[in-house]
């Protein structure tokens, strides 16, 4: 069967299946958004490798957490969004330094009357929607329709973000999603209700560097109002251990399907032996 064109070009461009993409003069531009400062270690290994690479790379946060004093003792408002915001940049310096934008709405808030029209989610499509037209975006990476374990503003950045890519009509960017494959979750019990996606389903694993991999670590232990010491210590290699393996897994959020005739062909899963 032959493969659709959105799956040719997330193999180019992001696994290096084609030798070529990683040798062209233009190398391609990605834009992650997340919901809070450290929404980003769940895809960190590919912040490290798209900077050891010199892709063009744009994080947006919708939220700056201040609602989120996670570990800390810090009382939530602008105070903690403001310290959120410093560690976020922390951590995007032990990444590669992308451009980074906060747009500042209320965490927390994101899903509350969605559909009014000064709702808070109103005002992320809003602020949204010029970044991913104006960027030149080749592949636009958010949280997948579980947000992850479930949060709410993690639902809506997928759920806006993929409302705005599926609007494009020309030059449209691919869109990712990234997912934990079946049967990896770590034997923990607050990560057991997590989202988990059929591996049939992750058909772009996004390989990363023992030198990604540290980047990372580095990373998380930018977050220090979030997770505490040992959380922090051993994040990434928990992951690296049981979820990624060597790999972070993407699904094709916007597969263009080939169409043959009357019959809408559904895409086909990974070659064996991926």
């Amino acid at each position: 069967m032959r493969l659709p064109r959105m799956v040719i070009a997330a193999a180019a461009l992001l696994t290096g299946f084609i030798a070529q993409a990683e040798e062209a003069p233009t190398k391609p531009r990605l834009l992650f958004v997340f919901a809070h400062p450290d929404d980003e270690v769940f895809v960190a290994p590919v912040l490290a490798r798209a900077a050891r690479k010199g892709q063009p790379v744009t994080v947006v946060y919708a939220t700056s957490g201040d609602m989120g004093p996670g570990v800390s003792s810090m009382k939530r408002g602008e105070a903690l969004a403001n310290h959120r915001e410093s560690e976020a940049r922390c951590a995007m310096q032990a990444l590669g330094n992308p451009d980074v934008r906060f747009l500042r709405l209320g965490d927390g808030t994101l899903g509350v009357n969605a559909h009014h029209p000064e709702s808070p989610a109103k005002k992320l499509a809003a602020a949204l929607k010029p970044i991913i037209d104006e960027g030149g975006y080749e592949i636009v990476f958010t949280w997948g329709p579980d947000g992850g374990y479930g949060h709410a503003d993690h639902r809506m950045v997928s759920a806006i973000t993929t409302q705005i890519v599926q609007s494009i009509e020309e030059g449209r960017p691919g869109l990712m999603y990234p997912g934990i494959p079946k049967g990896t979750l770590p034997p923990i019990a607050e990560m057991q209700t997590w989202g988990e996606t059929d591996r049939a389903l992750l058909q772009v694993p996004y390989e990363y560097s023992p030198e990604d991999l540290a980047a990372s670590a580095r990373a998380v232990d930018c977050h220090k109002t979030q997770f505490d010491a040992a959380t922090r210590a051993g994040m990434m290699q928990l992951f690296d251990h049981t979820i990624w393996q060597g790999s972070v897994h993407f699904r094709i959020g916007l597969p263009e399907l080939p169409i043959e005739g009357s019959e809408v062909r559904a895409v086909p899963g990974p070659p064996p032996g991926h």
